[in-house]
C-alpha cells in the first residue's frame, strides 16, 4: 500500500466525521423540511418508481445529517424519499441510533406504516447505512416487515457485528466494560460481533423470503470490521464491493454513506434493477 494512502484514509475519515456531527441544528431542520421535497408526505410515487424509499441512518446519526447527499440524489431521480430518527436516548440530542436495536426496529415498523399510509403504496424500499442497514433486518424477520418491504439496501451494514478493528476483543480485559456499554449505549453492545442480539438476528439464515437484499461494502471500512462480515448469505442477495466498481475509490465507512456518488449510483441500481446501468468511477459525475 502506498504511504500516501495510509495518510489520506484516516485523515478523510476524521474530516468527514467532523463534518457529519457539526452541522448546525438549523441546517438540519431546514434540510428535511417539506419544501425540499424530502419527507414530503404529499409525495405520491410515480409509475416509474412506485415505492417510497425509507432512509435509515446509522449509529450516532440522525434523519437529516446522514442523508444530505443521498436523499437529494434520489429525489432528483423522481423518488418519494423519507427518513426517520430512531434509537434516541434521553438527554442526547441529534446523535441517535444508540438505543436497543430491537426497540429501534419497532420504531421503523411504525414509520414505514406511516409512509405507506401517506403515499398509498403497498410496499416500500429501505436503504440504510451502518446500523441502519442491519437493524431493518430485525423488522423484516420478526415484526412483519417482509410483507411491506420490497428491497433492503445496506451501505456498510453491521450485519454480523463488528470488532472495531479488533478493539472489541479488548473488552474482556476491562471488568465491567461490556456491562457499562450495554447499559449506556445498548446499540453499540448489540453490534459487537458475537452479541446475543446478533445471534438471534442471524439464527436460521440471514434473509427472509420475498425481499431483495443488496449490500455495498468498502474495503477501507474501519468501523464495521472485518468488512466481509457485512455480506449476507441467502436467496435474492447481491453483495457488492465498492472497489470492484471503482478501484481508485478510497471511501471508508463514513464517506460511503454521506457523499460517495459511486455508491449512490449503485443504490439507485438496486432500487430499480430493471433500469440499472453499470456503475463505474465515472458514475461519480452522473
Amino acid at each position: 500500500m502506498l504511504p500516501w494512502k495510509r495518510v489520506l484514509r484516516p485523515l478523510a475519515a476524521l474530516l468527514l466525521t467532523a463534518a457529519a456531527v457539526t452541522v448546525p441544528a438549523t441546517t438540519a431542520q431546514a434540510a428535511g423540511a417539506p419544501s425540499s421535497g424530502w419527507n414530503d408526505y404529499s409525495c405520491k410515487p410515480s409509475a416509474a418508481h412506485p415505492r417510497p424509499v425509507v432512509l435509515v441512518h446509522g449509529t450516532l446519526g440522525n434523519s437529516v445529517d446522514n442523508w444530505l447527499g443521498l436523499a437529494p440524489y434520489l429525489k432528483v431521480r423522481d423518488y418519494c424519499v423519507f427518513s426517520l430518527d430512531y434509537g434516541q436516548l434521553e438527554g442526547v440530542p441529534f446523535f441517535h441510533g444508540l438505543g436497543p436495536v430491537e426497540k429501534s426496529a419497532g420504531q421503523l415498523k411504525v414509520f414505514v406504516d406511516k409512509v405507506l399510509a401517506a403515499t398509498g403504496a403497498a410496499e416500500a424500499d429501505v436503504v440504510g447505512h451502518s446500523q441502519g442497514g442491519m437493524m431493518p433486518r430485525y423488522y423484516l424477520k420478526f415484526l412483519g416487515g417482509a410483507a411491506k418491504v420490497n428491497a433492503l439496501v445496506g451501505i456498510a451494514p453491521s450485519n454480523h457485528g463488528t470488532t472495531l478493528s479488533g478493539f472489541t476483543h479488548l473488552l474482556p480485559y476491562f471488568p465491567g466494560a461490556a456491562d457499562l456499554l450495554a447499559k449506556n449505549t445498548p446499540a453499540l453492545a448489540d453490534q459487537v460481533a458475537g452479541s446475543a442480539f446478533l445471534a438471534k438476528l442471524n439464527a436460521g439464515g440471514d434473509t427472509v423470503p420475498g425481499v431483495r437484499y443488496t449490500v455495498i461494502a468498502t474495503r477501507y471500512d474501519e468501523v464495521v470490521t472485518p468488512w466481509r462480515s457485512q455480506y449476507l448469505s441467502g436467496p435474492d442477495v447481491r453483495n457488492v464491493l465498492l472497489q470492484d466498481l471503482c478501484p481508485v475509490d478510497l471511501s471508508e465507512h463514513v464517506a460511503v454513506g454521506l457523499l460517495d456518488r459511486v455508491v449512490f449510483h449503485e443504490v439507485a441500481n438496486a432500487l430499480d434493477p430493471g433500469r440499472a446501468r453499470p456503475t463505474t468511477c465515472a458514475s461519480a459525475f452522473d
